[in-house]
């Protein structure tokens, strides 16, 4: 048999769940997920014997609207489904229709968008909302988020908890007509960042780079960018960037899986094709007047992109978009990256002037990339014994093997007999 693609079920999961939310309502998002799950548990069983469907996503949907049937025909939880539905599942001969009606036609993308809006409740706590997407939107189980997220696997149980029980005030899904989308677009857009940036910039101790989440994050960037109803400059720019970024994934990590500095990949191995799409995004994010930080934030990732070399990166440019970046959306990571820039661009020293400006901020505190680009640029400045001690600081404060690995060459490969500055 033909191996399972893992992303298949990623997703499969999320569209039978916001399916399956327009039935039982949002109130009772636990059972369409219990469904969802049975039903891809089902197709694991049944597949290894018969072979994967010609068409895997109509197999599921049937399976999913079968057991909605029969969860809807037993007694105990007729009162699970929407009160506009539950008027007519009293009576067989109109139950069976009214759910195949449900599951019907091409509007998978909609229901799917529709969760994710409702997810994004203003009232959840961001860390709540990207919990919950990565529950319901992605199929990720408690012990895979607590990985991706650094918590423990009870907080984010009961984060998920939280977060069902504040949606159960609401019966169903947010309408994408309705005008209350509005409030939710920067919370909805913000979570497919982050969900990007968990498998980008891995904390995780084991993967340096999740790219199950960076796929997943770049799904649900186009589930936005290409519906009429959600499809605006900000949503095709997010896009453009994920696409940017995950075409030099390939070239992060060595053959052994070991981290590599921007300044050593290859990039050959950059995926062209990404590249390419994420170019297209960015023309078409390029209507009206509304530049947004994702806009500023893919400009700088196009730039490098379409690079043939650092030495030919256009740096000075890249610093004037981060000082635009910088202006609207002030954070210390934003100030790393522009005083990395502005070293690329204008020397060290203007570099490691910028970089000691911020290196009290809490944020950045433990952070092993701060004391890494301190390091860099101390040492091309020939103060040795101060690139030592930031290697040594960054490696201390390394998150998992291939980063403690990377710092740990750096401060090998410094010798302690050359000049002091």
């Amino acid at each position: 048999m033909t191996s399972i693609d893992p992303h298949l079920f990623r997703h499969e999961f999320g569209r039978l769940v916001s399916v399956l939310g327009r039935v039982f309502g949002t109130r009772n998002l636990a059972t369409c997920e219990d469904i969802a799950q049975e039903t891809l548990c089902r197709a694991l069983e049944v597949w290894k014997l018969e072979g994967i469907p010609t068409d895997p996503s109509a197999w599921l949907t049937t399976v999913a609207k079968n057991r909605a049937i029969d969860s809807l025909r037993r007694d105990r939880t007729r009162n699970l489904a929407l009160p506009e539905l539950a008027r007519y599942v009293e009576s067989e001969w109109t139950l069976v229709p009214i759910v195949n009606r449900l599951f019907e036609g091409d509007a998978h993308r909609s229901d799917e968008l529709a969760m994710m809006f409702t997810l994004a409740q203003p009232r959840l706590p961001e860390a709540s909302r990207i919990a919950l997407i990565l529950r319901v939107m992605c199929g990720f189980g408690v012990d895979e988020i607590a990985s991706a997220l650094l918590a423990s696997p009870d907080s984010i149980d009961k984060r998920i908890q939280r977060g069902r029980a504040l949606l159960g005030d609401s019966l169903a899904p947010v309408s994408l007509e309705s005008p209350e989308i509005e409030a939710r677009f920067e919370a909805v857009q913000a979570a497919i960042y982050l969900l990007f940036n968990e498998g980008y910039h891995s904390a995780s101790p084991l993967d340096v780079v999740r790219e199950d989440l960076c796929r997943e994050a770049i799904r649900l960037s186009l589930l936005l960018a290409e519906h009429p109803r959600t499809c605006r400059p900000a949503s095709l720019a997010l896009a453009a960037l994920l696409f940017l970024h995950a075409a030099r994934l390939p070239g992060r990590c060595d053959e052994h899986g070991g981290l590599l500095p921007f300044a050593g990949q290859d990039r050959s191995r950059w995926d062209k094709g990404l590249v390419r799409v994420g170019l297209e995004l960015l023309d078409r994010a390029a209507t009206g007047n509304d530049v947004s930080t994702y806009h500023l934030e893919a400009a700088i990732a196009a730039h490098h992109a379409l690079s043939p070399s650092l030495r030919e990166t256009p740096w000075g440019a890249i610093a004037g978009l981060y000082d635009a970046l910088l202006a609207r959306a002030p954070s210390p990571v934003v100030a790393l990256n522009r005083a990395i820039a502005m070293g690329e661009a204008f020397g060290a020293e203007k570099g490691l002037e910028a970089l000691v400006a911020i290196h009290t901020s809490d944020e950045l505190a433990r952070y092993p990339f701060l004391d890494a680009a301190l390091g860099e640029f101390s040492l091309r400045l020939e103060r040795v014994d101060d690139a030592k001690r930031h290697f040594e600081r960054a490696y201390g404060l390394a998150r998992n093997d291939a980063e403690r690995a990377f710092f740990r060459a750096r401060v090998d490969a410094i010798s302690v007999d050359g000049p002091r500055k």
